[in-house]
């Protein structure tokens, strides 16, 4: 029996085209100015230096700050999934959430069966690549309000890389659960693999402009509504 509704953010919960025209483009004309001001806080330092040892390690290359700027920009342009960019996305668009400059897009069927899942006894957890923090903001400044009461788990991935089906296991040994207890949502055929190889049961979501394969599908979560 189903215990955990686990849902991907972009292209599942929330429309990809708020993440790639709102979101990036948001963090990209702030990126300088960020980290220029926030360099020296604990977490932004972190983050600078994780870019610093990846760029180290592919290219053998050391770079300066400047150059460490010019890199995350490069990485928002090519979509790189990399933890110190989400990290400090995460903190450029905490700003813009609070400046009202823009609320995070869910499709209109998430609250309801969020609140359907609840209902029903059930948790609800989300597994993004963007950070946690990132995610709060998205469900937390939401069109439809905040729906972080709603939402049991966050993960990212630092629990693992969303392909890879050691991710899975790992999010079902911290939720302590069975990976047969988890119900996985997700737009991306190689996501759904990886989690049915952990064992989760897996539906693809079919928003306007994804792919349909092999696994069991759903055009809205009005499908599933009790």
């Amino acid at each position: 029996m189903t215990k955990l509704f686990l849902f991907d953010i972009e292209g599942t919960t929330t429309d990809i085209h708020f993440v790639h025209k709102v979101l990036f483009p948001y963090s990209e004309k702030r990126m300088r100015d960020f980290i220029l001001l926030h360099k020296d806080d604990p977490k932004i330092s972190e983050a600078i230096k994780n870019v610093q040892d990846t760029v180290f390690e592919e290219e053998q290359k050391k770079l300066t700050l400047d150059e460490i700027i010019d890199k995350l920009i490069a990485w928002i342009h090519s979509d790189r999934k990399h933890s110190a960019l989400k990290e400090i996305q995460g903190h450029i668009w905490d700003l813009g959430y609070s400046k009202n400059d823009f609320k995070g897009h869910v499709y209109e069927d998430v609250h309801p069966f969020f609140r359907s899942i609840l209902n029903s006894g059930k948790k609800i957890a989300i597994y993004s690549s963007g950070s946690v923090h990132a995610q709060k903001l998205i469900f937390g400044y939401s069109e439809a309000g905040d729906l972080t009461p709603l939402i049991s788990y966050y993960f990212d991935t630092k629990i693992g890389g969303k392909r890879e089906s050691t991710s899975y296991s790992n999010i079902a040994h911290a939720v302590k659960l069975s990976p047969s207890e988890i119900h996985f949502f997700s737009d991306i055929p190689e996501e759904l693999s990886a989690a049915k190889s952990a064992g989760l049961k897996v539906t693809q979501v079919l928003r306007p402009g994804t792919k349909s394969s092999l696994f069991p599908s759903i055009e809205s979560f009005e499908e599933l509504y009790p």
